[in-house]
């Protein structure tokens, strides 16, 4: 397995390859889906919920690495957001692609569709009490505002002008890349940031957390789905850990993102030495992988709650 992964990576450092990485994962990278988008926002939403975050319904939210489709902030909007950000690392999104996923998101909106299940979204983390739609939340007098088609046709309009060098001061969407700088949005605005499998590669890891921290409103929060698996680069689901750092420094060669291999408790002191307080931890296992005895020096202090969990959902305050 190692022989794989450690091959491109060391192409990688050829002249030119970082371009040729670049343009292959921007060609491959899959397109979610409306249905895959509605499942993600409400499971955030609902987390939050049942954590007693959700004290009002947040106003301003940010995504970090939202990839080619904005569909779970369209979704957040179509609840009752008024602003979203959408940060990533490179530039994907499409203007196109984005109004298809908005179109069909509107649909299931309307319709108060059920939230699909782990049966048609496996990866997708926590399984759910009830899959009705969380009219609890999201009540019919709410929707009749968030969802009254001049303010419909006002989304439309942002998702068409995407991209456009000098966004309009009413724009409810925006869109920045790379995401690694603090300026994109006023310090204090932001009610809720969310990700979705995407701080596992998040670098340097310190310094957004900060970010974050500096983003959000004293009050404000933040929800994390975080897969800590090796991302093919092992056999193991842990096998990342295994690597010296000398070979994983091989294996990831000059491409323009990985993972960042670092486990559950290092996320957890970073949220909090950002000045973060955590709230609620949703650990999934996997049980199988390396042990103690097959880490490298640098994992050797991993505890058994960081050899174990594999994906998790972390959610924390602003303090």
């Amino acid at each position: 397995m190692i022989i794989r992964p450690l091959l491109t990576g060391i192409l990688s450092l050829l002249p030119g390859s970082r371009i040729v990485h670049y343009l292959r994962a921007k060609k491959n990278i899959s397109y979610a889906n409306a249905r895959y988008c509605y499942c993600v926002w409400l499971r955030h939403l609902l987390a939050a919920h049942e954590s007693g975050l959700l004290t009002v319904f947040p106003r301003t939210i940010a995504e970090l690495g939202p990839g080619n489709s904005l569909g779970t902030g369209l979704a957040g909007l179509l609840s009752g957001a008024m602003q979203y950000y959408g940060l990533d690392i490179v530039k994907y999104c499409s203007s196109r692609r984005n109004l298809e996923i908005f179109d069909e998101l509107v649909s299931l909106f309307q319709a108060r569709a059920p939230i699909p299940d782990e049966n048609e979204f496996p990866e997708i983390k926590p399984s759910l009490k009830s899959y009705a739609f969380p009219r609890h939340i999201l009540s019919e007098e709410h929707l009749k505002i968030t969802l009254a088609p001049e303010r419909l046709a006002q989304l439309r309009s942002d998702i068409i002008s995407l991209g456009r060098d000098h966004p309009s001061q009413t724009r409810q969407i925006h869109y920045f890349a790379p995401w690694n700088n603090a300026e994109n949005i006023k310090l204090s605005t932001v009610d809720m940031i969310y990700t979705q499998a995407v701080m596992e590669h998040a670098e340097p890891l310190g310094e957004i957390y900060n970010n974050l921290h500096k983003w959000l409103k004293p009050g404000g929060f933040m929800s994390h789905q975080i897969d800590f698996r090796s991302h093919g680069t092992a056999a193991d689901w842990n096998g990342h850990w295994g690597y010296s750092d000398f070979m994983w420094k091989l294996i990831k060669g000059r491409k323009p993102y990985l993972i960042n291999r670092e486990p559950l408790s290092a996320h957890i002191a970073l949220q909090k030495e950002a000045g973060f307080k955590v709230i609620s931890v949703q650990k999934f296992l996997s049980e199988s992988g390396l042990k103690t005895t097959r880490l490298s020096r640098r994992f050797r202090h991993l505890s058994e709650d960081d050899l174990t969990v594999s994906v998790a959902l972390i959610q924390s305050i602003k303090i």
